[in-house]
This record gives C-alpha cells, structure tokens and sequence, in this order.
C-alpha cells in the first residue's frame, strides 16, 4: 500500500509510541507499507520470526520493524519494538481503516459503457469496473478492486475480501489487516459462488483470458498470468504464482508459495506442494509426474495379487 502522503519516521514514532526504539536517519521518507512477499523501496514492512530475518533485511525495503537489533542491519532503519506484528497492525489501521457504507454501489465507482450490473450487487470503495462487463445478482466486490473490460462474473461471487493471515497467540488468533487491492483483467469469466482475496498489502492479479469454474478460492498476493483455465471446487492458496496457459482441473489444491509453470497440466483432485516444470503435466497428491503416478497406481493394484503369491510359495516351502 502506498501512503497518500510520505511519512517521516517521527510520524510513526508518534504513531506507535514511546516504547519503540528507532535506529536511522530520522530525515527519510517512507512512502508506503507492505508486508515482506510484496515490498518496495521506500517501503516500511515487520519481521517477527528468525526464518525471515534475513529476507526482510536484504529486501527492497528501507524500513523494518522487528524484535531485536540485528548484527547487521545492511543499511536499513530499524524501528525495534517488543511486538512487530501488533504494530504493523497498528499502522494499517491507522491509514487503511474500515469506513461503513450505506448504499450497494459506491457513489465513485467507475463504470464502463455497456457494463451491467444485476440487482443486488455491492461495490465498495475505490473500484473501477471496465467496458461490456455483466455482473451477476449478489455479487459482492470490496474495496481497492479494477476489473477491466468484457469481464463476466456469477452470481455470489466475493471479490476482494480480505486476506486470510493470522497470528497465533497463546490463547486467540491476531489478525494481520488487509490493506492490498485485487486486479481482474480483460475477458475474464469467474463462476457463481467464488471467492478471490485481495492482497495483504500488495495486489491479488488474474490475468487476461482467466476460465474459472464455480467454487473456487484464490488467496492473497496469487498472481495468476494469462489464459488460465481452473475448475470448479479448486482452492489456491496465498502467494502462489501461476504463469500463462496452465490448465487446473476440477478439486486441485495449491500450497502457498510455489510457482505453477508456463503450461503447466494439473489433473483433478490433485494437491500441489511443490513448484512445476513448463508444459509438466502432473497427477496425485502429492502431485508429481502423471505417467509415474499412473505407474504407482498400477503396481499398488497388483499388490494384492503378489501377496497371494508369495503366500502360496511360503505353503510350499513347508
């Protein structure tokens, strides 16, 4: 998220309050925030667990909140509080906060000629919907979304709702506040009861071209490339890159944090767990090579058949 206006580090000094220790150059500008998978310079994001220290340290941004001083802190401000997450929270609240709205369609919503809207439908705040697109009764497009031209959407799909990232405590689950966007490209078609969460801070992106079937989630900070088709009852998880012309079949399951190659095949009923090769077509849960998953499938069915066999061999031997 970029901020309407740079802040100074004072300005989050204040914000925050007495307990944080800020270790730079007090006279930077910080131009927006973004949490660690989507930042940018100039940006401010938090680390609250060893596995990313180093990752928020050597990346694009300049600001970190975090719990302790670092041995290195390879040039940039450090802002050291007790609890990074909570404050991060705090800034996003303070600079993206929910604002109640009393009508289905937002007063500045940008529409295009020959785009219609069905009855029931509600759009937020800060959305832009392209030329010649049709959506369908009951659907609901959240804050900070830009649908571009011919898109079609059904009915009770969700776009843009926030993102699904928590923080265990020891006796609740804290939640890390939305403050991303979500883009949905031109000729797009997305089924009826679909759910598409925008970014944590960054943007969820569905390219040009995208089929989706009914049923299906995509998380937070996925971007999806150009003419993809996925199928009904699929669950994608956050972050996940998938590039152009992949084709995922009905019931797929996606872990976060993998890249889904150029052409990629995903049979249905597949769980993903690790990055694919381009054009690789892939079967099984874990999903690996259909032809050696098919092989695997064989053999398990003779398995029975060799266990009778080895049985009568050991009557035998007697």
């Amino acid at each position: 998220m970029i901020f309407n206006k740079p802040l100074s580090p004072n300005d989050i000094l204040a914000l925050l309050g007495n307990h944080v220790e800020y270790i730079g150059d007090k006279n930077t500008i910080i131009t927006g925030i973004n949490e660690i998978h989507g930042v940018e310079e100039g940006d401010i994001t938090f680390v609250d667990h060893p596995k990313y220290y180093e990752k928020a340290l050597k990346s694009k941004a300049d600001f970190i909140i975090l719990d302790k001083i670092p041995d290195d802190n390879y040039g940039k401000a450090l802002f050291i509080t007790d609890d990074p997450f909570r404050d991060y929270v705090k800034i996003v609240k303070k600079f993206r906060s929910f604002i109640p709205q009393d009508s289905y369609i937002h007063p500045d919503t940008k529409i295009g000629e020959g785009t219609v809207l069905q009855p029931g439908v509600f759009v937020g705040r800060n959305v832009s919907i392209g030329k010649n697109c049709i959506i369908h009764s009951n659907v609901s497009i959240y804050d900070y979304t830009t649908i571009e031209d011919n898109v079609i959407i059904h009915s009770n799909s969700v776009i843009g709702g926030d993102a699904f990232y928590f923080k265990r405590r020891p006796n609740c689950w804290d939640k890390l506040e939305t403050c991303g966007s979500t883009y949905i490209g031109n000729d797009v078609e997305i089924g009826a009861l679909c759910t598409i969460d925008k970014g944590v801070s960054s943007v969820t992106y569905l390219g040009d071209g995208c089929k989706l079937d009914n049923h299906i989630q995509i998380g937070h900070d996925t971007r999806i490339g150009k003419n993809v088709l996925i199928g009904a009852h699929s669950a994608i998880a956050g972050v996940v890159t998938i590039e152009d012309n992949c084709l995922i079949w009905a019931r797929v399951s996606i872990n976060k944090d993998i890249v889904i190659a150029k052409g990629t095949t995903i049979l249905a009923t597949s769980g993903v767990d690790k990055s694919s090769l381009p054009n690789q077509v892939l079967f099984g849960s874990p999903a690996i090579d259909y032809r050696k998953k098919w092989r695997e499938m064989a053999s398990m069915r003779m398995l029975p058949d060799i266990l009778d066999d080895l049985i009568e061999m050991k009557s035998k031997m007697k």
